[in-house]
């Protein structure tokens, strides 16, 4: 017994890592990996008994157990989810949001219930009950798919904030109607709801800003060390969570959200290190609980709800979502393609499998054993996880295809974004912009923004290092980060700073001027890979240009091999990059793999040479 749970307890992370890095080689959405590992463990190992046996007790145990701590882990990314919202983006997707969360949500609500009762064999109340619990989508579920799928910024933003903001709300939702409609053995009053809902507010903002409060008070003495702000965070977060539901079920979401929120928002404290532990800890959390999930899963209770369980799983996909996302969007700034893809991204996750068990138990307590509405409450939690299975599935293999379709995403984006806008960077820039990359430069010289918009070049004049420079710049179709400021500090940094938005492999910075061996500084490792080479800083590059060379673009043919460039160009070439199709891959230091007939090579080489080439740049 005690090994099968240390088998568990081991299996759930490590199944979790693998589904995860085999989506990320695979390029497919991670959820979809994460619940066919979870399946496949529960085959092996069945959670719910196991926890039965481990606490001597009933199959109930289990679920007793093991849904606090899904809670708490609930809470903890939710949380992370918080930390991640900037009200700047609400700039041009406010409206969007608020309409979503609100008559989206209550649309989901209406039509769900009436859904239920068509197909399932439940009465009004419990119908209801359900489709409070559907409201949710969630960070678990979304967050991956949004990173997998890349949309623009603007419907990102929207799906992004949906997401994390209706999980308190789909929750207190449940709550009213659980209360109202279960406990006190009625239909709901509009009185009764409301005072739900204003408590569950009052209360959110209380502890929310308390909690807050406390936690910058705390940073801004210097009353704790460094190595305990991530612990600090996470123990007080917890604390007003569990606070919350305390004193009101089912508030803690909407309490632990606003808290990420506003310490999002807050000039304060600097919190990036916080925010980096956090999302290194959701990674972990979302995999681990998915698995769970998928282990939890049993075939013989889905089964058993039938054709009516699929009918309802169809209609939440092809009826329900589309029709809220149309009646609340109608009249907001977003346009038809727009409100296509957010009409088909509502996958169900943790939160409406964790909220749904604690109320099927809850109610199991109070009905009559083996009445009507013990039987119907039995439904919630394998009618939730039919739900989940397909609405996951679905949209983890339909939204990337439709993104993609409508122009709103770029799943492997290869376009670069090239800090600082000098000789050798515009030059760079218009010989990748003509063979087909995206390419967008920032600086802060005007002169030179200038110089490269006049060329036909995207340049916009800000601060790399900017707080708000990832949510002004438009980063559709782009994946790479070119450093190539004369400030190796600045390159550094920026690099850091990018790190997470486009992977540490797709982040470079140019070699520093006069410094040999920089690759072996103790300070390396904090900036991105080598752009190009070592030995060629970007003082070397710009008078490179200076003296005639040009960057030039060839594509290798029959007649012109990659042996029978180098031999053309001799010793004076430099490789900068190769192209294939729409792929572009940055020289970093040494060639791996030859380049083959059929690429395009982008090279640094002399004036007088460039004429066989098909084409080449250099700045005027």
């Amino acid at each position: 017994m005690e090994e099968q749970l240390v088998g568990f307890l081991v299996g759930a992370p490590l199944l979790g890592f693998v589904a995860q890095w085999l989506a990320w080689r695979l390029r497919i959405p991670a959820i979809l990996l994460l619940l066919l590992a979870g399946i496949g463990l529960g085959f092996w190992i069945d959670p719910d008994a196991l926890l039965a046996e481990v606490t001597g007790g009933t199959r109930q145990n289990g679920p007793r157990l093991l849904f606090p701590l899904v809670s708490l882990c609930v809470a903890l990314i939710l949380f992370e989810g918080g930390l991640s919202l900037r009200l700047r983006e609400l700039r041009a997707s406010g409206t969007a949001v608020l309409r979503l969360v609100t008559l989206g949500a209550l649309a989901t609500w209406a039509l769900t219930t009436a859904a239920a009762q068509w197909t399932l064999p439940l009465g009004p109340r419990m119908a209801a009950l359900l489709g409070a619990l559907l409201v949710v989508t969630g960070p678990t579920v979304v967050g991956p798919l949004l990173r997998h799928i890349r949309p623009n910024r603007k419907v990102g933003s929207i799906a992004k904030w949906e997401g994390i903001v209706i999980d308190p709300v789909g929750a207190i939702l449940a709550t009213i109607v659980f209360e109202e409609i279960i406990a006190a053995r009625r239909f709901p009053t509009t009185g009764g709801a409301l005072l739900v809902l204003l408590r569950c507010g009052l209360i959110a903002v209380v502890f929310g800003f308390v909690g807050t409060r406390l936690l910058l008070e705390v940073m801004k003495r210097f009353w704790l060390p460094d190595y305990l702000h991530g612990m600090a965070f996470l123990a007080l977060a917890l604390a007003a969570f569990a606070t919350s539901n305390a004193v009101q079920p089912e508030s803690g979401l909407a309490t632990i959200t606003l808290m990420g929120i506003v310490l999002a928002n807050q000039r304060v404290v600097s919190i990036q290190h916080i925010v980096e532990f956090n999302e290194n800890l959701g990674v972990l959390l979302i995999s681990c609980l998915f698995v769970v999930l998928g282990a939890r899963l049993q075939f013989n209770e889905l089964v058993g709800l039938g054709g009516g369980g699929l009918a309802f799983v169809a209609l939440l996909i092809f009826v329900i979502r589309p029709l809220a996302v149309m009646l609340a969007l109608v009249g907001s700034p977003t346009n038809l393609r727009e409100r296509l893809f957010l009409s088909f991204l509502a996958p169900r996750g943790i939160v409406a499998a964790a909220v749904a068990s604690v109320f099927a138990l809850k109610i199991a307590t109070v009905a009559e054993p083996g009445g009507r509405l013990a039987q119907q409450a039995a439904m919630l939690a394998p009618i939730t996880f039919l739900v989940i299975l397909g609405t996951v599935t679905f949209y983890a293999l339909v939204a990337p295809l439709l993104a993609r379709w409508l122009g709103l995403a770029d799943q492997d984006p290869q376009g670069v974004l090239i800090a600082g806008a000098g000789r050798f960077s515009q030059a760079l820039a218009k010989t990748l912009k003509g063979e087909g990359i995206t390419v967008a430069m920032i600086d802060l010289n005007e002169t030179l923004i200038s110089a490269a918009q006049a060329a036909g070049l995207a340049a916009y004049r800000m601060n790399i290092l900017s707080e708000g420079v990832l949510d002004e710049l438009d980063l559709s179709g782009i994946g790479k980060l070119l450093a190539m400021t004369p400030n190796n500090e600045v390159n550094t940094l920026a690099a850091r700073e990018f790190a997470p938005q486009f992977g540490r492999a797709n982040v470079f910075q140019v070699s520093p001027n006069n410094t040999p061996n920089w690759t072996l500084e103790s300070g390396h490792h904090l900036g991105g890979r080598v752009l190009f080479w070592d030995d060629l800083p970007l003082r070397e590059l710009e008078a490179r240009l200076q003296a005639g060379a040009v960057i030039t673009a060839a594509r290798l043919t029959e007649s012109l091999t990659w042996r029978q460039f180098c031999d053309l160009y001799g010793a004076s070439y430099r490789l900068l990059g190769v192209i294939h199709g729409r792929s572009l891959t940055i020289c970093s230091g040494k060639i791996a793999n030859p380049p083959q007939v059929g690429q395009t090579v982008v090279a640094l080489v002399e004036r007088e040479l460039a004429a066989g080439s098909t084409s080449s740049s250099n700045a005027e």
